[in-house]
């Protein structure tokens, strides 16, 4: 299985930036074996990267989506428009998603299932705060957190679902300061819910999703964060915005 290497730029690089950014990218990946890697950039790039990574190795995905396929809600894209578009993956349940637009288990699961019934992919985030990992919440919350997000799914849909560790204590969300999580913590909080997907489906489900790391993985750090045997792969996000940077944790992907 590659691992999943996926950038969520968030609310970064417009048109031309971005642009300039896959130019310089593609010529840094030219020989990447064993990482599949995923572009997640604002809605108004999208149409310009696809254009930009045709007959490359990346893929294009969204860091949202509305439920519906149509109607009347101003602001957003359905997964009609993102596959429209030539999205082939989307980020659903993302930290700030949850925190800044009050997003909740019942609505993003509302998402999983319209990604899936779309033909997208679902890169689903879930992960604990710190007062939750204060009070020994983690696997409480994530498994609450995966038990409503996956409900009414199956273990056929499973197979294109990733599921993305994302705690958000982890986050350094461009604080100079900030201190990542150690791998072993990123392990534990992956094999926490590797378990659980055994439990809520079986041993083969839980062994063949990508459960991949999403807390301030960087060049420094993703090499051994990547090697941990339940770790399949990053959701990037501020260290996606340099090309080079970027490159050097793809280079860092193996085959799990």
């Amino acid at each position: 299985m590659r691992q999943l290497i996926a950038a969520n730029w968030k609310m970064n690089k417009a048109g031309k930036e971005a642009i300039q950014f896959i130019d310089e990218f593609k010529k840094l990946i030219k020989n990447i074996k064993y990482a599949e890697i995923v572009i997640c950039p604002s809605f108004t790039a999208l149409n310009e990267i696809k254009k930009s990574i045709i007959n490359s190795k990346i893929k294009l995905g969204a860091q949202n989506m509305h439920f519906e396929n149509s109607g009347a809600f101003t602001g957003e894209a359905s997964p009609l428009m993102l596959k429209d578009v030539g999205c082939e993956y989307v980020i659903l349940g993302h930290s700030e998603r949850r925190e800044f637009f009050t997003e909740d288990d019942e609505l993003i699961n509302k998402k999983v299932i319209a990604a899936l019934n779309n033909g997208l992919c679902p890169i689903l985030c879930v992960g604990e705060n710190l007062e939750q990992r204060k009070n020994n919440k983690t696997k409480e919350v994530v498994e609450q957190q995966l038990r409503i997000c996956l409900k009414n799914i199956d273990k056929k849909q499973m197979t294109k679902i990733n599921i993305a560790y994302e705690p958000v204590w982890a986050i350094s969300r461009g604080d100079p300061n900030h201190k990542a999580a150690t791998p072993e913590d990123a392990e534990e909080g992956h094999k926490l819910i590797r378990n659980f997907l055994e439990k809520m489906f079986d041993s083969a489900t839980a062994k063949n999703t990508r459960v991949i790391y999403g807390g301030s993985m960087k060049p420094e750090n993703a090499k051994e964060l990547l090697s941990m045997p339940n770790i399949d792969g990053g959701l990037v996000g501020n260290a996606s915005l340099d090309a080079k940077s970027f490159a050097e944790i793809v280079k860092s992907a193996k085959l799990n």
